[in-house]
């Protein structure tokens, strides 16, 4: 009888972990930022580097990916929440073709760049080992936070931790003023 509890319990412990969503950025410590340079499903080239002077969150997502439909109505809330400050959000699809990202966008009225991973290229360079995964990189382009899984980004954690960043470039062109 009591194998069969221990297997309930941590059937309901593994249940709950993954419908619970974490709300924690963990702070990078793997390294340089690898280069990110792809077409958005518009066919425009998009580059990190375009972005420097602003805080971006990188987050590679799916259309498949059940977690990711999930968080990205709450990126898209950031973003718009963010809009006339020097953040950026650049959304790297896995993988998927233009019409099915496009038609992503159209039905859940996303606004940001969706770039078009369909090599696999930057999955392979930034490591990614799930969906979502989300990096937050700072105005100098460098990886400060990441998080694998879903994040609500409305919530005050998270955006505690990109108002840091932003506030620590006010202070930075202040400086630079005086």
């Amino acid at each position: 009888m009591s194998r069969y509890l221990n297997v309930a319990l941590v059937t309901v412990l593994m249940l709950l972990s993954q419908s619970v969503p974490a709300e924690v950025l963990a702070k990078w410590t793997a390294g340089r930022t690898p280069p990110l340079a792809l077409k958005d499903s518009q066919g425009r080239m998009q580059s990190l580097d375009q972005y420097r002077g602003q805080v971006v969150v990188v987050n590679f997502w799916a259309t498949w990916c059940e977690p990711c439909l999930e968080e990205m109505p709450s990126l898209d809330r950031m973003k718009t929440a963010m809009d006339g400050r020097k953040f950026a959000v650049l959304a790297v699809n896995l993988g998927e073709g233009e019409a099915r990202i496009n038609a992503f966008a159209d039905k859940l009225k996303i606004y940001f760049p969706l770039l078009v991973d369909r090599d696999g290229v930057a999955k392979r360079d930034w490591k990614v080992q799930g969906a979502p995964a989300t990096f937050v990189i700072d105005e100098r382009g460098r990886i400060r936070y990441f998080h694998v899984g879903t994040l609500d980004f409305t919530s005050p954690k998270v955006q505690g931790k990109i108002a840091g960043l932003l506030k620590n470039i006010k202070n930075i062109s202040d400086r630079k003023m005086q």
